[in-house]
């Protein structure tokens, strides 16, 4: 008879929640009942809110029972756990859990489903399938489907990807290279380090296909400090991806050579823009470059370079398997494809939602999210990270188009969702907002540098009441000239969200004398 399969998540919020000691409790409880199991360490489906998320595979199905504890497992396994036994914790299948139905799963779609570090599990799940494909079509055919799909970049800025792609391949050069960005600084995002968890080997083959499509043969994953367990994750990916000649030189016998080499960040916030992620990779204090050159011409080392985030590059290994079509006919708008939106923040279910662009907030903080974990009224949420502008619960009904966000003065940005309840003090996120610019700040330009220093103390007087109308009046004129003259987004976007503060929950300032 065959062991029968448990999977318990090693992935970061799972851990951190118990899974580890979940797994061991497994583990011994199976031995003491004389019960033969293989006990497999998946990544996450992307139900934070469930974690550890336990399965067990009977007849083909996998059954999952959700918030699983250490403490549960002997009374799991008292009620039969190796056949899907009734239990308090049990769920059902995992194809029939409601927060997972629905989704659009393109990029994640193997996340939680197979075993990271498994070269077999990864092959029989469709991996190496486009690069394989790749190698038939040739580079023309990659950058003419990606081109197609309208897959923009999924860090912040929406650019175009294709282009990206088609400016590197055709600038001459006898070194190029695909920079990964996975420094994931951003407040409430967590999809880059679920997909690095949960499907390396994936993001192995789609920095390949970049290399292979723009004629690069290195690639670096810049990846933050703070991601301990997706560092030891990726190490052993890149590993087996070499052991089984999927990197390296002349792969599985193509004559394309592709290397990737892993580099762990510093800390620095500033880092996550492309051209100060550059400079910390030749070495060098991660400060921003001044642009042109791009680096599609001048990048790593002075060579042509591709620079994307880690959910832009998983999005093509199907694209290239489907069809740019198909990617394109999902979406609205010029916002083609999905998004990974991760729900954090004040909300009952937080955890990943991959959804085709056009949803509404409402409809992932209330059907998705469940609402507020408090169960008071949304008072604000801010979307794309710490330099988001704060939307107003009369606001939640826009449709997620990088278009549709631009015109109110927000941004999309890495589909960072953090929810706050009418408990929030506004004028408090406003000063954070500006706070957190100050202390991240490369220091090149003295808008950034300066500005928000200056920022930091205008918001204190607008909230002790000092000369309210002037010193508000000061800080609308003081982002303005942070929006427009800083060197990149940390300085240039740090007015997103105090303006939206300004502009709809002003009343927060009003701790003393009349509103601004």
């Amino acid at each position: 008879m065959s062991a029968t399969r448990i999977y318990v998540p090693r992935e970061t919020a799972a851990v951190s929640v118990g899974a580890d000691e979940v797994a061991l409790e497994i583990a011994r409880e199976a031995k003491r009942s004389g019960t033969s199991i293989r006990l497999i360490r998946n990544g996450s489906w992307g139900a934070t809110w469930l974690e550890p998320l336990v399965e067990v595979e009977v007849d083909g199905v996998r059954i999952a029972y959700g918030n699983v504890t250490k403490e549960d497992v002997a009374g799991m396994f008292a009620a039969d756990l190796p056949n899907g036994g009734e239990h308090e914790r049990r769920l059902g299948p995992i194809t029939e859990v409601p927060y997972l139905i629905g989704q659009d799963r393109w990029t994640f779609w193997r996340c939680g489903l197979t075993e990271p570090l498994s070269i077999d599990d990864f092959l029989a799940h469709q991996g190496f399938k486009a690069l394989q494909q790749a190698f038939a079509d040739g580079p023309d055919a990659v950058l003419d489907a990606v081109a197609d799909s309208g897959l923009r970049g999924r860090g912040g800025a929406g650019f175009p990807t294709g282009i990206k792609w088609r400016t590197v391949a055709a600038t001459e050069a006898d070194q190029k290279y695909i920079a990964c960005n996975a420094d994931e600084g951003d407040s409430g995002t967590f999809s880059d380090r679920m997909l690095m968890e949960g499907d390396p080997l994936g993001l192995i083959e789609s920095m390949a296909i970049a290399g292979f499509a723009v004629g690069a043969s290195k690639g670096y994953i810049y990846l933050r400090s703070e991601y301990p367990l997706t560092h030891s994750i990726l190490s052993r990916a890149l590993d087996v991806a070499r052991e089984n000649g999927w990197l390296g030189d002349n792969i599985q016998g193509s004559g394309f050579d592709f290397e990737i080499e892993l580099h762990l960040g510093a800390g620095s916030y500033v880092c996550g823009e492309e051209t100060a992620m550059l400079e910390s990779l030749e070495g060098k204090k991660g400060i921003v470059r001044y642009k042109p050159p791009l680096p599609a011409h001048e990048g790593l080392f002075g060579k042509p370079t591709v620079v994307n985030n880690v959910v832009t590059l998983a999005s093509v290994p199907n694209i290239v398997n489907l069809g740019g079509e198909r990617y394109a006919g999902m979406g609205i708008n010029r916002s083609k494809g999905t998004l990974a939106f991760q729900l954090a923040g004040n909300i009952r279910r937080g955890g990943l939602v991959e959804k085709s662009f056009g949803v509404t907030l409402r409809e992932l903080i209330d059907d998705w999210g469940g609402g507020t974990a408090s169960g008071r009224p949304v008072k604000a949420v801010q979307v794309g990270g710490p330099l988001g502008a704060y939307l107003t619960a009369e606001q939640l009904d826009i449709s997620l188009d990088y278009e549709a966000f631009t015109e109110i003065g927000a941004m999309i940005g890495h589909g960072g969702i953090v929810v706050f309840d009418d408990t929030v003090d506004m004028a408090q996120q406003a000063r954070f907002a500006m706070e957190f610019c100050a202390i991240e700040s490369c220091g090149k330009c003295t808008p950034c540098r300066i500005g928000s220093t200056r920022g930091v103390e205008v918001i204190d007087r607008l909230i002790a009441g000092e000369n309210r109308e002037e010193n508000y009046d000061l800080l609308v004129e003081l982002c303005d000239t942070m929006e427009h003259a800083s060197l990149c987004a940390m300085g240039g976007m740090t007015p997103y969200p105090v303006r939206s503060v300004l502009n709809h929950f002003a009343e927060d300032f009003a701790s003393s004398g009349d509103e601004p």
